[in-house]
């Protein structure tokens, strides 16, 4: 008996799904909670959101653990500042990239129609998801061996990039080892409709009457994108000063 359009779909997508578990390296007892996962609003009314919020808590335990055990001389800041390199929505995209998830996902048809199996925001949110419903489905044990599993090759420690400070706290430091005010941020524009949203937020140090301006797909990655863009001007203005400072040599007299 020939199969429908409609069973080809299904059965495409149960092959999808299945690949994606084996790629999880987790064997879901209830497959519901993967389809969930990777579920957005705009599909149906039973999509991610709870499990996102839950695989939220579950990624920063199971990642705090893995650095306290994997970096045992850092000091806690150090580690906050590693933990938060590691769940930011970039990192997570990457990790969702490596899955292969966009094209697990399911979308409604105008979120697949404006590029929603490609947008970090999606991609992060889903990933945490997907952790969630591990938790759900087999307790934190295999939820915390998935996040091991995920960051295996991702150097840690001294000098390697998750130890670097993101474009925020890096300003607020330069702001503060000068014994200045923290810098302000504000919303100036949100473009685009609800589902692809851009943001512009807007960085300013009031006492050096400084303002830089950044673009994201968040709010977040705006204030991180204008951030950068201001420590940028502050770094080249105190290069400016010390050249101004340093004397030129004298030509010497013949």
């Amino acid at each position: 008996m020939a199969l429908s359009k409609r069973d080809l779909t299904v059965d495409d997508e149960a092959k999808r799904h299945a690949a994606l578990a084996a790629r999880l390296g987790y064997a879901f007892k209830q497959p519901a909670l993967l389809q969930q996962a990777i579920t957005h609003r705009s599909f149906s009314g039973t999509h991610y959101e709870r499990l996102e919020f839950l695989g939220d808590s579950v990624l920063n335990l199971a990642v705090s653990a893995m650095l306290y055990e994997r970096l045992n001389d850092l000091p806690e800041g150090d580690l906050s500042r590693v933990r938060a390199n590691l769940v930011r929505q970039d990192t997570l995209a990457a990790l969702a990239d490596r899955l292969q998830l966009g094209a697990c996902l399911r979308l409604g048809a105008g979120e697949h129609r404006s590029g929603g199996r490609q947008r970090p925001s999606i991609l992060a949110d889903a990933v945490e998801a997907i952790i969630g419903a591990v938790y759900l489905d087999g307790g934190f044990e295999p939820a915390q061996q998935l996040v091991r599993e995920l960051y295996k090759d991702t150097p840690l420690g001294v000098g390697k990039a998750a130890m670097q400070k993101d474009a925020k706290t890096a300003l607020q430091e330069w702001l503060q080892g000068r014994k200045m005010a923290l810098p302000k941020y504000s919303v100036e524009k949100t473009l685009g409709e609800a589902h692809q949203q851009t943001f512009q937020v807007a960085c300013v140090v009031e006492e050096m009457q400084l303002q830089s301006t950044g673009s994201g797909a968040s709010r977040r990655a705006a204030e991180q994108a204008a951030a950068e863009a201001l420590l940028e001007r502050l770094i080249a203005l105190d290069r400016e000063k010390i050249k101004k400072r340093v004397p030129r040599n004298k030509p010497v007299a013949t």
